[in-house]
């Protein structure tokens, strides 16, 4: 198969979708990979890098949309992109789809074949294409919630661990999933007071036997989250439903109960987020005030260590890139569960049931297509 792989263009985005080493695998099997020039330099990997690894280098996006039957991609296609997508072409990535219409709309008009890393999903519900970008946005909404509670940056001026004689901050998280259970070890290893909410009472039970002692588990409502804002530094968004718009749980109204100062992290921003008056915000431009509450809403946190999350997302993605070189996205998908469950566009036609729902659009049974 010929696999390729674009720089990214979306503000700020210094991933690349695919390591050397990763090109290696793909290449030494007998597919041809082509990178565009330059597409892994800020991650800190070399065109030189790639070509010693069995790549070519090509100058243009336009050359790389142009020949690759695959492309693997680390976040959705921009507007730009959208014309150089073409029929039956497969494109392997993250994609959001119910958090955007257009993108949605424009992947139906292309009639490509969009298998989206964040509804792949295993038997027992995990999702293991999106857990190493959710293990570094826990841990990075931690680190970035500390620097913005500093005054300079329209924070509390609260240190997140305290000092002796001085309480530490207390942190909210909402969600125990991955990104919530990584932001809240971040917190509590830092020395705050980590409230964590969810749902689900036998992940609250698990999560109760493992984290320390400064972490409190409490089921997740509305009088739970009014009853614990106003005393809470840093609050974090870290809630998600696979393919679907996130749970509004913080309302506007709600902000007036908070202290000036108060920092909220929507980890879910990419999916709609969690907390209404938050909007995508980028690395340049990473946080506005409403009613005296810092937001920090960049919807690709982990753009901002690439180093790290590039070779995380290709230790993830490449045994699927591999099935899907080595088979054919619809060999791979018969035989491969998780792998069918990506399928969120298809030829035109929208194959997940919550992309559909989020947009009201008609659902077509993906074995159909198969």
């Amino acid at each position: 198969m010929i696999i390729g792989v674009p720089k990214e263009i979306k503000t700020n985005e210094n991933r690349v979708a695919l390591t050397p080493a990763g090109a290696l695998e793909l290449t030494k099997r007998g597919h041809k990979v082509y990178v565009q020039q330059g597409a892994g330099v800020n991650s800190g990997f070399t065109d030189a890098a790639y070509e010693q690894r069995g790549a070519s280098i090509l100058n243009t996006i336009e050359e790389v949309y142009g020949i690759a039957e695959m492309i693997i991609k680390v976040k959705e296609p921009i507007a730009v992109e959208y014309p150089l997508i073409r029929k039956d072409q497969l494109l392997f990535t993250y994609f959001h789809f119910a958090s955007y219409e257009p993108l949605t709309r424009a992947m139906i008009d292309s009639e490509a074949v969009c298998l989206a890393y964040e509804t792949v999903e295993l038997p027992d519900r995990s999702l293991p294409l999106l857990v190493p970008m959710s293990e570094v946005a826990g841990r990075m909404a931690v680190q970035e919630g500390a620097k913005f509670l500093e005054k300079p940056e329209g924070g509390r001026g609260v240190l997140l661990g305290g000092v002796p004689g001085v309480a530490p901050a207390n942190v909210l998280v909402l969600g125990g999933g991955i990104v919530g259970t990584q932001a809240a070890k971040m917190a509590a290893g830092l020395g705050a007071h980590v409230t964590i909410l969810d749902v689900n009472l036998n992940r609250l039970r698990y999560l109760s036997d493992i984290m320390p002692p400064n972490v409190t588990t409490m089921f997740s409502n509305e009088v739970n989250i009014r009853d614990l804002i106003g005393d809470h530094d840093l609050i974090i968004g870290a809630v998600l439903i696979p393919g679907a718009k996130a749970p509004m749980l913080i309302t506007r109204d709600m902000l007036k109960e908070m202290r000036p100062g108060t920092v909220l992290v929507d980890v879910a921003v990419d999916q709609g987020g969690c907390i209404e008056t938050c909007r995508p915000t980028t690395h340049d431009d990473p946080i506005f005030v409403i009613d005296g509450v810092v937001h920090y809403c960049v919807a690709n946190m982990p753009g901002a260590v690439p180093y790290t999350s590039t070779i995380a997302l290709t230790n993830a993605t490449l045994p699927y890139a591999i099935k899907l070189a080595d088979k054919g996205w619809q060999n791979a998908c018969r035989q491969d569960g998780p792998l069918k469950l990506g399928l969120n566009v298809v030829n035109g036609k929208v194959v997940y049931k919550g992309v559909a729902e989020a947009f009201n659009l008609p659902l077509v049974a993906v074995d159909s297509l198969l």
